[in-house]
């Protein structure tokens, strides 16, 4: 349950069995099967569920502060990654704001429509993934925010992807404005509480956090809007303040803030710590 010495050994169990040997012959007139990871398979037909999880209802808040740090000039287009059902695109429409969500799953990008439509605004909602994009400089301000995206991914090399396609969306002297977990937090607390408290849809069990890779694994268990019962096993990528600076250091951002976060609280007084679940990070390029 708990980070620490203890966690790295529960999460050697994720460790994949040897490959097994197959008959190439006898499969050479199979199709190819293609495997959804657990975040696709989590956010497929759980748009309606998702925005009555507790970690999206800061969303107000936290426009409040995306529109301070660009000093609420309307100019500025904005691309909002892993934008799920769009509720910071669309807040941010409402406010008079040009904006492009992207995100990798055709039902919350369904949901985001829908809701758009319903608010009256107009937003241009995309299919991606975050690994593959890059906009050459068309934006003023990119947000990925609640994980959107960057922290999910199987590999280090692959998040660091999306953060570098983010840097190639931005034009010279564009903000990037992000939060992802914070590797603090899981050194002194545990996560059960954390990743339970308030939720909706999802139970998670069976949580180890491996101090060494600063990856958390654990058994989620979900329920879509249709009803359907998911058991994922999941990982994520908690990351250091510092890891976070260098990254983007070697993005050419000429300057990079890193803040302790709390959903529908964003401010740049709060210093990161193992306090905060999550880092908030402000980056200049």
């Amino acid at each position: 349950m708990k980070g620490g010495a203890g966690a790295q050994g529960r999460s050697e169990k994720w460790l994949a069995p040897r490959e097994p040997e197959y008959n190439r012959a006898a499969l050479s007139g199979l199709k190819e099967i293609t495997v959804k990871q657990w975040y696709e398979e989590l956010f497929t037909d759980y748009a309606k569920t998702y925005d009555r999880e507790v970690f999206t209802q800061g969303t107000l808040q936290e426009v409040d502060f995306i529109e301070t740090e660009i000093r609420k000039d309307k100019r500025v287009r904005i691309l909002d990654v892993g934008c799920g059902t769009g509720r910071h695109a669309i807040e941010l429409a409402k406010r008079g704001y040009r904006v492009t969500g992207l995100d990798l799953s055709p039902s919350q990008l369904e949901r985001a429509r829908e809701k758009a439509k319903e608010a009256g605004v107009s937003v241009e909602f995309i299919r991606k993934d975050a690994r593959s994009f890059d906009f050459k400089g068309r934006f003023g301000l990119v947000i990925m925010l609640c994980e959107g995206g960057f922290s999910l991914m199987e590999t280090d090399e692959m998040n660091f992807r999306i953060l570098k396609n983010c840097a190639a969306s931005l034009k010279k002297g564009g903000t990037l404005i992000f939060s992802t977990l914070n590797a603090l937090y899981p050194l002194v607390t545990s996560l059960k509480k954390i990743l339970n408290d308030g939720a909706v849809g999802t139970k998670t069990t069976d949580i180890a956090f491996n101090i060494v890779t600063l990856r958390e694994h654990s058994v989620m268990e979900a329920v879509d809007d249709n009803g359907k019962k998911k058991k994922l096993r999941c990982s994520e990528r908690f990351y250091m303040p510092t890891e976070l600076v260098w990254m983007l250091k070697s993005l050419d951002f000429r300057k990079v803030e890193v803040f302790g976060c709390t959903i529908g609280r964003f401010s740049r007084k709060v210093k990161p710590s193992p306090k905060e679940f999550e880092l908030l990070v402000c980056a200049e390029k």
